[in-house]
């Protein structure tokens, strides 16, 4: 049997935490949970949200701190890290695998470098049938991180989750 480290534990009960959302991911899978620190019966979890102003952080960190202390944690802090900023790069590759089970297209390709070309997207594939022949209907979609498309192919619509 392995024993787990008490960090290692805290990580395994805030990186289980669904995205409210999109909630067939956690926040592991998602990438926002970015570090958790251990001090005794006080833990400190670091998350970064998606986008400036993301509406879900809020509940993120509720279900954070209710896991935790549930798990026997005393003191649970939630510090939200805007920098560096959250990239689709950062997605784990379960977690796209579960956004196109789910029907959300997963980012395709890395987020653009300073120094380095900037990739484009020809074409977003459909989570449903595969095709490629597939249109952006809006630059937004049920979340300001994702974009609304429509399939050719199937005619039905999708999320696609963004590069960014």
């Amino acid at each position: 049997m392995v024993t787990l480290t008490p960090t290692q534990a805290a990580w395994r009960i805030a990186a289980s935490v669904p995205d409210p959302e999109v909630p067939v991911l956690t926040i592991e899978d998602l990438g926002v949970l970015r570090a958790v620190e251990v001090d005794g019966t006080s833990v400190h979890v670091d998350i970064t949200p998606t986008y400036s102003g993301c509406p879900a952080m809020d509940t993120i960190r509720d279900d954070v701190i209710l896991a935790l202390t549930a798990a026997g944690f005393d003191e649970v802090e939630v510090r939200l890290v805007l920098s560096p900023a959250w990239t689709t790069d950062w997605m784990t590759e379960a977690g796209k695998t579960k956004l196109a089970a789910y029907g959300i297209a997963p980012p395709s390709g890395r987020a653009a470098v300073s120094t380095g070309p900037i990739r484009l997207s020809l074409s977003v594939r459909c989570p449903r049938c595969g095709s490629l022949d597939t249109r952006e209907v809006s630059h937004f979609g049920s979340t300001s991180c994702k974009a609304l498309f429509e399939c050719r192919a199937c005619l039905e619509p999708f999320d696609h989750f963004k590069v960014h």
